[in-house]
């Protein structure tokens, strides 16, 4: 799997072109019935097509040659009246064939976004969102031409390369043979063209994918870089990496140009090799004109869909590279996922213990070493300790966004592995210190911890958490819109959303992560009002860096190096002069001196 580094090129697992073709047309299965309606509307108007050279040869030999008008004005009118009726089937099955692609896009598109959201946070943890935001848009879009040509060119024109071929053997078999004698030079030259121009493609795609995820970082951290003035230098590194992504699409473009030339060139030698001895024919008297006006007719049309096919060929190689990138998503098992047999969680009461829990992530040692302890329905559990202690990886595992390589995580005696995991998040509530808030309005955003609540209910939360007065302020009240992540509002008023929106959700365990780091003082002492009935009635874990937020825990936690050293009240705590003992004092001199 491709490390979390934007510039750094991802390593796809490369699979067949039969494989790849099976799978992606699978996606047709459901149109099967359009699908064989466009096929006879193109075998309609490959069948004019074919039969028009013999049609013009029945006019000269015939009709002209007997100096028949009215037999030559029956046939011109016959000709033009099944010319027009193919113009406006090839129009009906183009117009199909878009609608069908479009369609089957949409079912890849939404399949590969409803994959990736099962996705656990593992996968997302080795990649950057950028190179995820790729795939879903711009490779799928590439399938596109894919689905389109697939129906629309390349079986029509291989029927009317079977039929073309077939006539003209009917017609002089020499002159066939001459025709398609250059065949296998042209085959060996196409293999060897597709080898190699399949791994460019597949570099050119992968060094756009570095280029998405690095503007999307780039946009995303935008007030970093111009807080520290990095403008120039992000352009600078922008430009290196799409000077990379132009010069490997350049690459796989002069090589793909290779085609055209190789067919002209072989079209041209099979004309040249048809003509030289159609006149040695003619002369000895085995075919007649009508008959080299046909056949010339059919050389055309023998080596157009050649030239078509190719052209797909073409297209395909290029998609392949853009399949394999969407496939090699849809091919990553969830790590996280509800058994076979899992059962719904019922309604949590809160009673949680960790027995025995041992865990590390991928790349990492170990965060949580032997792991236990039992909560109680109702308590307010406080986590501390140094950065990278293992606090949010408990909580994490509380919420199963991990599973303990080791050990049991339990709630109300039942494994959290055993049951179905919508069920067991449902009644969780999580609180991050990076809130983060959609793009519509305030009242939406709280709406989202209940999506059925009233305009009544959300409000009724916002005046609980001390939301209301700032929100009333605002130019349009709760119907005011935000910007992506809530970037019209404070930190703190972000935060007061997001305690309303939790509030909303009347979660059974409640998870505190940081959550009132970035509240001023001042919104502190309001909000607190509102953790308190956030709290009342439900087991919570509360994480915090700021002791004087978690004194009136129930119980307060110690975690250090993966273990929990110290456990006990606030008051019991300080009395042990243990770790947490250093961390308050220390906090509590920082504090005074500052003051």
């Amino acid at each position: 799997m491709a490390k979390n580094i934007v510039k750094q090129d991802e390593d796809i697992k490369k699979k067949s072109n039969f494989e790849i073709t099976i799978r992606l047309f699978k996606y047709m299965k459901p149109y099967k019935f359009k699908v064989f309606i466009v096929i006879l509307l193109m075998i309609f108007v490959m069948a004019c097509n074919i039969a028009n050279p013999y049609l013009l040869k029945t006019a000269i030999d015939k009709y002209i040659a007997g100096d028949d008008l009215k037999g030559l004005l029956k046939i011109g009118i016959f000709m033009v009246g099944i010319n027009l009726i193919a113009m406006f089937a090839s129009r009906i099955r183009i117009k199909s064939m878009a609608s069908i692609s479009n369609n089957i896009l949409l079912t890849i598109r939404h399949e590969l976004y409803s994959h990736i959201q099962k996705l656990s946070f593992q996968f997302f943890d080795s990649r950057p969102v950028g190179k995820i935001l790729a795939r879903v848009i711009g490779d799928i879009n590439s399938l596109q031409e894919l689905f389109t040509n697939s129906v629309t060119s390349f079986i029509p024109e291989l029927l009317t390369l079977i039929c073309v071929t077939i006539v003209m053997f009917s017609m002089n078999y020499k002159l066939a043979l001459s025709a398609i004698v250059i065949l296998p030079f042209l085959a060996l030259s196409m293999f060897f063209i597709e080898t190699v121009s399949r791994k460019r493609w597949q570099v050119f795609r992968t060094k756009r994918s570095s280029v998405n995820a690095f503007t999307h970082e780039e946009f995303s951290g935008i007030r970093v870089v111009q807080s520290f003035t990095f403008e120039e230098k992000k352009s600078k590194a922008f430009v290196e990496l799409v000077k990379e992504m132009m010069g490997a699409f350049m690459k796989a473009v002069k090589l793909g140009d290779l085609f055209w030339p190789l067919i002209e060139f072989s079209s041209g030698i099979g004309i040249v090799l048809v003509y030289w001895y159609s006149v040695k024919l003619i002369d000895k008297g085995n075919i007649t004109v009508g008959t080299l006006v046909a056949f010339t007719s059919y050389i055309g049309m023998f080596w157009r869909p050649i030239m078509n096919i190719s052209n797909f060929y073409n297209s395909l190689i290029t998609n392949f590279a853009a399949a394999e990138r969407v496939f090699e998503i849809l091919d990553t098992k969830p790590d996280i996922v509800s058994i076979h047999d899992a059962v719904k969680m019922p309604r949590i009461k809160g009673n949680v213990e960790f027995k025995n829990v041992t865990f590390s992530y991928e790349d990492g040692g170990v965060v949580l070493d032997d792991v236990s302890f039992k909560v109680n329905s109702g308590e307010t559990i406080a986590l501390v300790g140094p950065t990278g202690a293992g606090k949010t990886t408990i909580v994490n595992l509380i919420s199963r966004f991990y599973d303990a390589q080791r050990g049991e995580v339990l709630i109300d005696g039942k494994n959290v592995k055993d049951v179905d995991i919508e069920s067991l998040r449902s009644q969780m509530g999580i609180m991050l210190q990076d809130t983060f808030l959609f793009s519509t309005t305030i009242m939406e955003n709280i709406r989202y911890g209940k999506l059925d609540a009233s305009d009544e209910e959300v409000i009724a939360a916002a005046k609980a958490v001390g939301a209301h007065e700032f929100i009333m302020k605002l130019e349009n009240g709760y119907h005011t819109e935000v910007n992506e992540r809530g970037s019209r509002l404070s930190v703190g008023q972000r935060q007061l959303i997001s305690f309303a929106r939790a509030l909303l959700s009347n979660p059974r365990i409640l998870i505190l992560d940081e959550a009132t780091s970035n509240i001023d003082t001042f919104t502190e002492r309001i909000v607190q009002r509102g953790i308190k009935k956030l709290l009342y009635g439900r087991t919570s874990f509360v994480i915090a860096h700021r002791l004087s937020t978690i004194r009136d825990a129930d119980r307060i936690m110690v975690v250090d190096g993966g273990k929990i050293i110290e456990e006990g009240t606030h008051d019991e705590l300080l009395r042990c002069k243990g770790l947490y003992y250093d961390l308050y004092m220390t906090q509590y001199r920082f504090l005074s001196e500052g003051a």
